[in-house]
């Protein structure tokens, strides 16, 4: 009665806006999942327990890309927590001081790093959270500012990154056609994803924040805070057992630089690399779950070593350290399972079915051609929002933009459209509550998930706002040298008028 119908995405928009509306993530979730449990069983209480259960929960759980995620996860959680137990992240705080001056500064400083990060979205959002949360707490930028910074960096570089998880995603939905080379050729009309970027850039030299964030930024009430304090990640948050007084920067340093190898040899590892591949079609081929949970054991194992022999912490401090880390996880772990359980509802329910029927139904419509990389753009940020996925979305929508040119790798509409495609996915992916790469963001910068989305959406719909504009002129002008330029012009543009009106209203 359900399948393949609008009601198909009624249970993640009830979990959406119930996490919105309450600001509790768990229950509005799980109640999400219960909606489309029901619907799926027709309202039956053993049919509900079972999808609900078997189904969907086990069911994620025991699939083997959410498990390499999650051993990634709490790896990388007993890696940060090492870091500060050593005292790296305390020595980085106090050398920070000394180099970045500002505020502005720091904020440069974590896009760069997050722009050099261009691996993985996972990768990114953890490592540069556990690096940059000791300077982000120096100069008093919130968890929450922190975490949108993390965000906007992780799957918007990612998605314009020839050399990364998303491009290996994005290539193997390509079928009749070389897929890196349409997706190189794809990258320079990612205006979501260059906006998202010159946005960044333009608040923090603007000095200048909007909407929740400006309230979150200036608030110095006792939650906010406790909530900023309330890390794993700065030095002073933990008193129990003391932070070593040995620790050096090397500290910090060195463990990032030795996961960021790993992670690299692990990924191009699964791709087959040391079996003959090159480079790049290693990367291409890879599993981004299973080479990151190689690359992050080997570094953990590197990293204890490495503490042990530099005496900055004996066995004992070590050992208790690694399940502070997994227990520091385990608020980001409970939102991915049941992240991933809604989902498996939404796809038991037919809902990428819907949405893919829709889409292929408007993009045969001859009049409406010069307008598809505009419409591909709104129902990608609409279906990603919907699942939580950007890669599902990729994989609905790719194939039907391929079909409709016949893959004519000549039409330049079709890379405008597939650009579209993954900009729209990005796009939903950052708004949606219910993102693996959202959930893992607020991880990273260890802030309450429900509100690093409600002062990042803002954010994320000015952004769309110039996109879709710069989308319905590349339709017409179809060449990218013309319309990045514009797209990038229109965003600094928009924030200078934000801030004049804010200045005027202030």
């Amino acid at each position: 009665m359900f399948e393949n119908t609008f009601w198909a995405l009624l249970p993640p928009i009830i979990a959406i806006l119930l996490a919105l509306i309450t600001k509790e993530v768990y229950s509005s979730l799980f109640i999400g999942i219960l909606v489309g449990g029901l619907m799926y069983s027709g309202f039956s209480f053993t049919g509900t327990l079972e999808h609900v259960f078997v189904d969907g929960m086990v069911g994620s759980l025991i699939d083997g890309w959410n498990v390499g995620i999650l051993v990634f996860l709490v790896i990388l959680g007993a890696i940060v927590m090492l870091m500060n137990r050593a005292g790296g992240s305390a020595a980085f705080g106090r050398w920070s001081v000394e180099h970045v001056k500002t505020k502005t500064g720091a904020q440069l400083a974590t896009i760069a790093l997050g722009v050099l990060i261009f691996i993985d979205d996972y990768f990114n959002c953890l490592t540069v959270g556990s690096v940059m949360s000791p300077l982000a707490e120096r100069h008093g930028i919130t968890r929450v500012k922190l975490a949108y910074l993390i965000d906007a960096t992780a799957a918007p570089v990612c998605i314009i990154a020839p050399i990364s998880s998303w491009a290996a995603a994005v290539t193997g939905f390509v079928d009749g056609a070389n897929g890196l080379d349409l997706f190189v050729r794809a990258i320079p009309y990612n205006f979501y994803a260059f906006t998202t970027l010159a946005m960044m850039i333009a608040l923090a030299l603007c000095k200048f924040d909007y909407g929740p964030m400006r309230t979150a930024e200036l608030a110095k009430e006792l939650e906010e805070k406790n909530t900023m304090h309330s890390s794993i990640t700065g030095a002073e948050d933990m008193p129990t057992p003391p932070v070593s007084s040995k620790g050096k920067v090397m500290h910090l340093v060195v463990p990032i630089v030795v996961l960021i190898v790993c992670c690299v040899v692990g990924m191009i590892y699964t791709g087959g690399f040391f079996e003959g591949e090159s480079f790049t079609d290693a990367f291409a081929n890879s599993d981004a779950s299973v080479g990151l949970m190689y690359g992050s054991a080997v570094a953990l194992i590197i990293t204890i070593i490495f503490y042990l022999a530099t005496r900055v912490l004996n066995f004992n401090e070590v050992m208790n350290a690694v399940p502070e880390g997994f227990k520091a996880m385990v608020p980001a772990i409970l939102v991915l399972t049941f992240a991933w359980t809604l989902k498996a509802m939404t796809d038991s329910l037919g809902a990428k079915e819907y949405v893919a029927g829709l889409v292929d139904s408007a993009a045969h419509i001859d009049a409406l051609m010069s307008l598809l990389p505009a419409l591909v753009f709104v129902v990608g940020g609409f279906l990603a929002f919907a699942t939580g996925t950007s890669w599902g979305t990729f994989g609905i929508l790719i194939p039907i933009v391929v079909d409709v040119f016949g893959a004519n790798m000549g039409n330049e509409l079709m890379i405008i459209s597939i650009s579209a495609c993954m900009a729209g996915a990005v796009l939903g992916d950052h708004c949606s509550p219910i993102s693996d790469t959202t959930i893992m963001a607020s991880a990273g910068a260890q802030c309450n998930h429900v509100q690093h989305v409600s002062t990042q959406l803002p954010y994320a719909l000015t952004a769309a706002g110039v996109s879709l504009v710069t989308y319905l002129v590349a339709g017409f002008v179809r060449t990218w040298y013309v319309c990045l330029p514009l797209s990038i012009a229109l965003m600094v543009g928009t924030i200078l008028v934000l801030r004049s009106v804010n200045t005027k209203t202030a």
